[in-house]
């Protein structure tokens, strides 16, 4: 019988969430997602210092914000000649509140992508789902740049970026999961709380189902797994990005798969519609601590490894 991996690509688009190109060429994903933590894993590798220091070797007069970008390319253009799809680029998350710079920083990255011959298709730009990350993917679809809105805990987030036109989002299910399982303590019975009962995963069913009810065209990507239950549990959507763990386990499993979501039970269910403008979007957040709270998180994570991705950079310039 083939393995759940095999399955899964029948139905899902399989995404690897990793850095690490030796593990993207042996579980052969449609496309690979970074963000600064990935990356600056990466970099402290031995196999992988030489990218850095020939970066820095290219660019010596470029600035840190520049070498920055070229390092994050550089690693995007090794993954786009292993994989056949996209690679999900970031912008620094010290930006998440401002969509300007953010909309600077993005054409940057595209620029540098168009310098080296890769093709605006094969590149998603990655935004913290902020309000201002937001608007400012509305303004790069409509120049042609493609936008993965990332760090995504609740539905108000997806209405505001399907209202923006965006071409992805990743919901992210582990740390929403994480977020309930703390708030229980001792309470909490992992069993109870597994498969379809995930709070992490459900979350991403009421988006996918609000997405295909309504014809919305930006694409689902379940993101930020803690285990395989959870990503058997969205088999059927867009696409889901998975750490090289778990790749391992599912290319080691044989059990049957069932699809989970499909495009018609979606509309069978139909949510209600519901509007989305600014000042929702910001009650809606605010009323949903969870989100709020793991949001704010992941901005300050994300800005704290590119602090420290910096000071790599800064070490490698030492003669």
């Amino acid at each position: 019988m083939t393995t759940q991996l095999e399955q899964l690509r029948t139905m899902t688009t399989v995404v690897a969430d990793t850095s690490d190109l030796d593990q993207i060429k042996q579980y052969r994903p449609t496309d690979a997602t970074t963000n600064p933590t990935l990356i600056l894993k990466a970099v402290q590798q031995q196999a992988y210092r030489p990218v850095l220091e020939q970066v820095v070797r290219d660019h010596p007069s470029a600035g840190n914000i520049e070498l920055a970008d070229q390092l994050l390319v550089a690693f995007g253009q090794r993954i786009l000649e292993i994989v056949p799809g996209r690679v999900s680029t970031e912008v620094d998350a010290r930006l998440s509140f401002d969509a300007q710079a953010s909309i600077e920083r993005a054409r940057q990255i595209i620029r540098l992508y168009d310098a080296a011959g890769i093709d605006r298709e094969r590149v998603l730009i990655k935004l913290a789902a902020t309000w201002e990350g937001i608007q400012a993917a509305r303004e790069l679809e409509t120049d042609g740049i493609r936008c993965n809105l990332t760090l995504m805990f609740s539905v108000a987030q997806a209405l505001a970026c399907a209202q923006a036109r965006v071409t992805l989002i990743s919901p992210f299910v582990g740390r929403i999961f994480d977020w309930y399982k703390k708030q229980a303590g001792a309470s909490w019975d992992d069993a109870a709380h597994a498969g379809t009962n995930d709070p992490g995963v459900q979350s991403v069913h009421r988006i996918y189902n609000y997405y295909k009810t309504y014809d919305i065209p930006t694409q689902v990507m379940g993101a930020s797994f803690r285990n395989i239950g959870q990503i058997q549990a969205l088999a059927g959507c867009d696409l889901l990005t998975i750490s090289p763990a778990l790749l391992s386990e599912l290319a080691a499993d044989s059990s049957p798969l069932p699809r989970q979501l499909d495009v018609e039970t979606a509309k069978k269910q139909a949510p209600e519609w519901r509007a989305s403008n600014e000042v929702t979007f910001r009650t809606d957040l605010n009323n949903n601590a969870m989100a709020t709270e793991k949001l704010a998180e992941g901005i300050r994570v994300f800005s704290g490894d590119a602090v420290k991705l910096d000071e790599l950079i800064a070490q490698a310039r030492k003669p």
